[in-house]
């Protein structure tokens, strides 16, 4: 059965709790032999909806799955201008990990955005966090601001060549933000020179809020983030629509909504508010999605090299796996953070 919590502040703030599904063991014992709470954080323009496949595997696994919807994301209520703050975005999460029991530790996942939800709420409850799981995500170092993990006020790292060049969201030079990208993620884009192709940037309508929203646009969907999703099938014969199975870009283009990304929030840019004793003291590990087009593998790695120390990597290399991973390789997906969730038990 489904929980919908719903607590009313200043405004209403959803969450999505899954219990474990029944198991049933041939051999009599238990199938699995721990069991774990993961928590799924989506990334910017989607919402719980997109871990559908990786929280019913978990479930059926045995886990318990909390999915929040962050605030004017997915199905939450709020409208976008009325969510002022990174803070007020990332509240659902906050909530969440803050409501669980004493003692009980769960395991944060964050994809693309989604990372700097994780970061925020590893910080602020350290002792909650069994570990903070970073999925093609934007992973924060400490001492850094978390707007520094994928765009902004990025410094040099001692040893590598960087260049320095500013880009709009329509991938040709501007002088709207200054971006330092390592060489070969700056050559991936300079080949692709409309890499964010229909990708817009929006009004702001609450003057409250600094920079525009975005909303992805069809072909990037297609073309970047869901390139591997598994097509429809064609029928050579009259079926039940009832009986197709669910496509993902589909899925995708019919519930995406507009986000902020609060890269000028003061949150987002307050270099002191990751410490080690907060979020540098949680079990980090990166799983890097080798055939991203999103958020390419090399520029993954470069967040990696950011944090070097005490980041365990991942790799998801067997191919199949696009940006959407916990839609286009749920099962790789899911086994791997089940085996994250173990070692933090076992060691």
């Amino acid at each position: 059965m489904l929980e919908v919590h719903a607590r009313r502040s200043a405004r209403l703030v959803s969450c999505y709790c899954f219990p474990p599904m029944e198991e049933t063991n041939n051999g009599g014992g238990r199938a699995k032999k721990n069991k774990h709470h993961f928590v799924l954080v989506h990334g910017l323009c989607h919402g719980a909806w997109c871990w559908y496949k990786a929280a019913t595997a978990l479930r059926r696994a045995g886990h318990r799955v909390t999915a929040p919807d962050m605030a004017g994301c997915g199905a939450h209520p709020a409208r976008l201008a009325e969510v002022r703050t990174f803070e007020e975005y990332s509240r659902p999460l906050l909530d969440a990990v803050a409501a669980l029991p004493p003692g009980e530790r769960a395991v944060l996942v964050g994809h693309s955005h989604g990372g700097c939800g994780v970061a925020l709420a590893a910080e602020r409850f350290p002792e909650k966090v069994a570990a903070a799981v970073f999925v093609a995500a934007s992973m924060p170092a400490v001492g850094r601001s978390m707007g520094a993990a994928t765009t902004d006020e990025v410094r040099q790292i001692p040893g590598r060549a960087l260049n320095r060049v500013t880009f709009d969201l329509s991938g040709n030079a501007a002088a709207c933000r200054k971006v330092h990208v390592i060489n070969r993620f700056l050559k991936f884009v300079a080949a692709e020179p409309d890499f964010f192709l229909d990708t817009k940037v929006l009004d702001q309508e609450n003057p409250d809020i600094p920079g525009h929203p975005v909303i992805f646009g069809p072909k990037f969907v297609a073309q970047r983030l869901y390139q591997l999703s598994p097509p429809e099938v064609s029928q050579t014969e009259p079926r039940s629509v009832l009986l197709l199975p669910v496509n993902d870009l589909t899925l995708a283009l019919s519930l995406i909504r507009p986000a902020n990304r609060f890269n000028e929030d003061p949150l987002m840019k307050d270099e002191k508010l990751l410490t080690e004793a907060g979020y540098g003291s949680a079990r980090r590990v990166f799983v890097v999605v080798e055939d991203d087009l999103g958020i390419p593998a090399e520029f993954q790695r470069r967040m990696i090299a950011l944090s070097p120390a005490g980041v365990e990597v991942e790799a998801m290399d067997a191919g199949g796996a696009d940006h959407m991973a916990m839609l286009s390789r749920p099962e790789e997906l899911v086994e791997r953070l089940i085996r994250i969730a173990d070692r933090c038990v076992d060691g």
